[in-house]
């Protein structure tokens, strides 16, 4: 199974993690600050900037894209409950 790093630049830790994982769950897992409410893509809690790898992360949902443009989210943020990892290296930290 492809594997990727992911930092959270807000703690200065970076851990491997296998594809398929959402930022929500590797954020729980490490302490980082990313605060979240429904889990569910709905409530915009876990906004999250994506410093670098966008590239790296599943394109976002209609559900979450819709999320973002509703709540005026800057370019390069995405919700951590949904953003899933392919692979490769990723920096993130709260917005």
């Amino acid at each position: 199974m492809p594997k990727a790093k992911v930092t959270f630049e807000d703690i200065g830790v970076a851990v491997t993690v296998p594809a398929g994982t959402r930022l929500i769950e590797v954020s729980e897992k490490v302490g980082a600050g990313i605060t979240y409410g429904c889990r569910e893509g709905e409530c915009c809690t876990c906004l999250t900037k994506v410093v670098s790898g966008g590239e790296n992360l599943a394109p976002p949902s209609v559900l979450e894209d819709q999320v973002l443009k509703d709540n005026m989210a800057p370019r390069g943020h995405r919700l951590a409950c949904q953003a899933q990892i392919l692979g490769g290296e990723i920096v993130v930290k709260p917005a």
